[in-house]
């Protein structure tokens, strides 16, 4: 360890009682993604505060503030400002809203980080640039919502990080140091920090809308064409064609019917399914996505009515990432006392992430984080140790930022170098555009 890491982990320890109020804090006020307006607040005050120039506003509530001489590499130092919808949870706000996920540690971590690395001694020893980067909505929007942010933002993308792409806001950016809390299920730990991203599922968005024909259900349903019946047939055949489905891509596919029909005595004449297409690899989703939309058009003709099938942007898989010696090397400089471990090789996390965006176009350094008990996405979910939820994750990820900065930036061009994107961030935009083109009234 030398004198500047000794540096960041005293000046975040001094910070300890800060960085836990403002997790608790952050905790207890959930917002919406694309409507963290008091969270993006909190962020661009608190870098304002430490002299740093803010870009606020960014795809609707992005905060940004860059860290060193401007030069070099830029690698972005991510934190997630939304909650989730989880209104059973103790820590719900009036709005149903809860940070049951563990993304406001992020946004400490985030924040402990730009706190140790804005330091002047520790900021001249950056031979590049750390972009402090606070983003909007990673959980998936439904269809309700994602309508109101196009009309209102003119947001076309669901997940933040692919909005923020979709925009050129993150054109600069070489390499993407990510975090989360500790995920439950398969390759799960006990262990303070784990190194590294296993594979994740990626998906698509899917709204199908099944026109039927109304009439009245008790005097003339025969006049009728059921929409509902229609969609519960084909919610039907998709249950039939699952062991089609390959073990090895992971696949999910999960359907809730939004709308049902206007009204118990009507033919039920407009029914919209909503679903998520879940697989490991990009070209699993697209089969089994077809497959899908013929489970529907042939349950609509059979009942005579049309599906309208609408598919959305959703986030591309991740791929499995080992942890770099630069990650573990940063570890170790925590103690003997923090457990580390690697993620486990070979395992699919079945969970998605706008993350797997980043993939797409750029390296990407992940570690998650204990602390924590209870499942993610639930009420059950609650810290029950904030030294290792929010004050480790900010020690590594600014001891992360700097062995990757100092010395020329010279781990950060190595990794850079050696990662072979499947896009371009020209590419990624024009398959995106071209994939799930806008609605014409934004365009």
């Amino acid at each position: 360890m030398d004198s500047i890491e000794q540096k960041i982990l005293q000046i975040i320890d001094a910070h300890r009682d800060a960085l836990q109020a403002m997790a608790d804090d952050l905790f207890h006020h959930a917002e919406q993604g694309y409507h963290e307006y008091r969270t993006a607040s909190i962020v661009s005050d608190y870098l304002k505060k430490l002299g740093l120039s803010v870009q606020e506003g960014l795809a609707a509530t992005g905060v940004r503030a860059d860290i060193g001489n401007g030069q070099g590499p830029r690698i972005a130092l991510i934190g997630e400002l939304d909650g989730l919808a989880c209104p059973d949870h103790p820590a719900a706000t009036a709005d149903g809203f809860a940070h049951a996920c563990g993304h406001y540690a992020q946004i400490v971590c985030m924040l402990g980080a730009a706190l140790a690395l804005s330091d002047p001694e520790v900021a001249a020893h950056l031979d590049g640039t750390a972009a402090i980067f606070a983003v909007p909505a990673e959980e998936y929007l439904d269809a309700s919502v994602r309508e109101e942010v196009r009309r209102s933002h003119g947001i076309l993308s669901s997940g933040g990080k692919c909005e923020l792409l979709r925009r050129g806001l993150m054109d600069d950016i070489d390499l993407a140091v990510t975090t989360h809390s500790h995920m439950a299920g398969r390759g799960s730990t006990d262990a303070d920090l784990m190194l590294g991203c296993s594979a994740c599922t990626g998906f698509i968005g899917k709204t199908i809308y099944m026109h039927g024909r109304a009439a009245h259900a008790a005097a003339a349903p025969h006049l009728g064409a059921n929409a509902l019946n229609a969609a519960c047939l084909g919610m039907s055949a998709l249950g039939m064609i699952r062991e089609t489905f390959e073990e090895k891509d992971c696949v999910r596919v999960h359907p809730y019917i939004r709308k049902g029909g206007d009204a118990i005595n009507i033919v039920p004449s407009e029914v919209v399914v909503d679903m998520m297409v879940r697989a490991r690899t990009q070209e699993a989703i697209e089969k089994v996505s077809e497959k899908v939309d013929n489970c529907f058009r042939g349950a609509a003709m059979a009942i005579g009515c049309e599906a309208e099938i609408v598919n959305s942007q959703g986030y591309m898989p991740c791929p499995e990432r080992l942890p770099e010696a630069v990650l573990q090397e940063a570890a170790a400089l925590l103690g003997p006392d923090v457990r580390v471990c690697s993620i486990p090789a070979g395992v699919c996390n079945t969970a998605s992430t706008d993350v797997g965006d980043l993939f797409a176009v750029m390296p990407v350094l992940n570690f998650t984080f204990g602390g924590s008990c209870g499942a993610l996405h639930s009420r059950d979910y609650a810290v029950t140790d904030p030294e290792t939820a929010h004050i480790l994750p900010a020690k590594l990820m600014a001891l992360l930022a700097y062995r990757l900065l100092k010395d020329g930036a010279a781990r950060a061009r190595d990794i850079t170098a050696s990662y072979a994107a499947p896009f371009t961030k020209e590419g990624y935009r024009k398959y995106i555009q071209e994939t799930f083109p806008a609605p014409e009234d934004a365009r």
